[in-house]
């Protein structure tokens, strides 16, 4: 596994891994590094079959504040090819994230601003503290937050995305459930517990059901019914019916025990 500055990637013996954002002196801002850092922990997640979903956190008293200041003034010195470059870069990290085939959980507390809420966004489920901090930050530094607005409006939708993109007011954990970013939000010293209780939630769950049904939702879409999306769920049933996990799943319910991915010991 590689070593990184500004992320850490920490494996659980249960069966899942922690990516921490890891810049606490700069409240975990994003520069340059930290970009390509992530990318290739992303790398290192979707490569490890053993996996079963992933949390996304930041260390010490805030998730991410966005673009690191320093960051942003080179940014500003370059040239449009150069800049052009790192909007690829941003873009290959939010994309990745998005389609990773394993769950993923974003953990937020204090201060979520500009690009943390792509990464938010990007997660398929979300939970923070009831007085972390959102905010899309561009427009008051004459910016657009163009790389992330596609998965911010697959989070919250058009509406919402148009009013916070362009007040960029800000809004807590309670306001971030309100609109979907959040699935749920919690008084920040209940925070940690919750997450267990998450964690412990989708353990429970077949590893490649879950993954399964993440390629099915992709395909699914907004549900707009076709022919081909008909044929594509009949055989997706099917694959996963016929499947080791799915026989097992089955004969556990039948029988009326824990399945085998539920007892299995965890992983030294």
């Amino acid at each position: 596994m590689s070593d990184f500055n500004t992320v850490e990637l920490v494996n659980d013996p249960r069966g899942f891994a922690t990516l921490w954002l890891s810049r606490q002196e700069k409240n975990n801002a994003f520069n340059a590094e930290m970009i390509r850092e992530l990318i290739i922990a992303l790398d290192q997640v979707q490569a490890d079959a053993t996996l079963r979903f992933l949390l996304i956190r930041g260390r010490g008293k805030h998730f991410s504040a966005g673009a690191d200041l320093a960051w942003m003034q080179q940014s500003a010195e370059l040239d449009y090819h150069t800049n052009l470059d790192d909007a690829r870069e941003l873009a290959e990290l939010m994309y990745n994230l998005a389609k990773l085939k394993i769950p993923t959980l974003a953990v937020v507390q204090g201060a979520a601003y500009g690009g943390a809420l792509g990464l938010i966004s990007c997660c398929d489920m979300a939970i923070g503290a009831d007085d972390a901090q959102f905010c899309l930050s561009e427009v008051r530094i004459g910016l657009a937050p163009a790389v992330i607005s596609p998965f911010v409006v697959q989070a919250i939708g058009e509406r919402a995305a148009r009013r916070y993109a362009l007040t960029a007011e800000r809004f807590d954990g309670q306001q971030a459930q309100a609109i979907g970013l959040l699935a749920q939000s919690y008084p920040f010293d209940e925070l940690n517990q919750q997450v267990e209780q998450w964690t412990a939630n989708l353990l429970l769950n077949s590893p490649a059901a879950m993954r399964a049904s993440k390629d099915l939702l992709r395909e699914v879409g907004n549900g707009a019914l076709t022919p081909a999306l008909r044929r594509y769920c009949e055989n997706a049933i099917s694959r996963i019916r016929v499947s080791t996990e799915g026989q097992e799943g089955l004969r556990a319910f039948l029988q009326k025990r824990a399945p085998s991915w539920q007892s299995q010991e965890p992983r030294s």
